[in-house]
């Protein structure tokens, strides 16, 4: 690959540094409150510099969503790669979640508000193409750990179940939990005292129940995440844990 030009990685970094203040922006401000004119204000560029990268806030909507589904996206990449059983390799996928929205708290959060704002109609193709492209990738990652658990004999599929209506309602669970998170909801009036402990319980009991092989009383997965952890994203961690220090 050649090497960016001087203008190309100026032209990047400018990018880079829109996107950072209009994502802040949205989570203080919400939709109506982030507008072009505040970006420019914000970043100290001309109005028109903003124009030149993005001609309309929809598509500065759409590149936030982008870059946190590039992000997603190569944590995807990285945990399917795991050596291993398909089960074991589906379980990444969820630390892979897990540590995305802990590493990127704010692309998580500004997702959420981006995909409940209409934004199809106003951005290019071209980029809502590419949007498209990223969370399809996922989704086929996923699927296809499935469909080599079912080559591979781990899992039988019941009729009506397909690798993708499975591996959606994984991702279902997941996003669901993560967003009641979002809105400090008092969990342990209603008796859930840890969340993502919750969460991984019933994630458990789902692939059990598909009778995907090993079950979850035949192999110690606890010990699976512990490898994915040193294996996959061992440097994630210890950042999460130098942040957990400083804080």
């Amino acid at each position: 690959m050649a090497a960016l030009t001087r203008k190309q990685r100026e032209i990047q970094e400018r990018e880079a540094l829109i996107l950072d203040v209009a994502r802040g922006m949205l989570l203080e401000r919400g939709y109506l409150g982030m507008t072009m004119d505040r970006i420019a204000e914000a970043t100290e560029y001309s109005k028109g510099t903003i124009y030149q990268h993005f001609h309309c806030k929809e598509e500065v909507l759409a590149a936030m969503a982008i870059e946190t589904a590039e992000k997603r996206t190569s944590f995807f990449e990285r945990a399917s790669a795991l050596r291993g059983r398909s089960r074991e390799r589906m379980i990444a996928l969820g630390e892979a979640i897990d540590l995305f929205v802990a590493l990127y708290p704010h692309h998580f959060r500004a997702e959420q508000i981006i995909v409940t704002s209409s934004i199809r109609d106003k951005t290019s193709p071209e980029r809502f193409q590419r949007l498209l492209a990223c969370d399809g990738k996922c989704m086929g990652i996923a699927a296809g750990i499935v469909r080599d658990g079912v080559s591979q004999g781990d899992v039988v599929l019941r009729e009506g179940v397909t690798p993708e209506k499975l591996s959606f309602g994984l991702w279902a669970s997941s996003w669901g939990v993560y967003s009641v998170l979002r809105t400090e909801f008092p969990l342990a009036a209603i008796g859930i005292d840890d969340p993502l402990q919750a969460l991984w319980v019933n994630s458990t009991a789902m692939l059990d129940g598909h009778g995907w092989k090993p079950l979850s009383d035949e192999w110690d997965y606890q010990a699976t995440r512990r490898r994915i952890r040193e294996e996959i994203f061992g440097e994630e961690y210890r950042t999460l844990e130098g942040r957990e220090s400083d804080a």
